[in-house]
């Protein structure tokens, strides 16, 4: 079984959720219809960045490192949007 760290974008305001699962269909579905209070005034949303791990917590610990180090979290999204 794959887990994945992943990135999402509003196509709203542009605006970036860091997330990770063991299903990336299901979570973007579910970010979609509102299941996520955080980012639901947000959607619609599109996957624009995944990262596959063959254990969940290493996909956790590259979620948790990405949301945490904003030097990390600058790099990889000036490789996913060019910046």
């Amino acid at each position: 079984m794959w887990y994945y760290c992943y990135v999402l974008e509003s196509t709203i305001d542009k605006t970036t959720y860091i997330g990770s699962t063991d299903n990336l269909k299901k979570r973007l579905k579910e970010h979609n219809g509102g299941k996520t209070k955080s980012i639901r005034h947000k959607i619609p949303m599109k996957l624009v960045y995944c990262e596959a791990y063959r254990s969940k917590a290493l996909a956790i610990k590259r979620e948790r490192f990405l949301k945490k180090n904003s030097a990390a979290k600058k790099e990889l999204f000036s490789r996913i949007f060019d910046e």
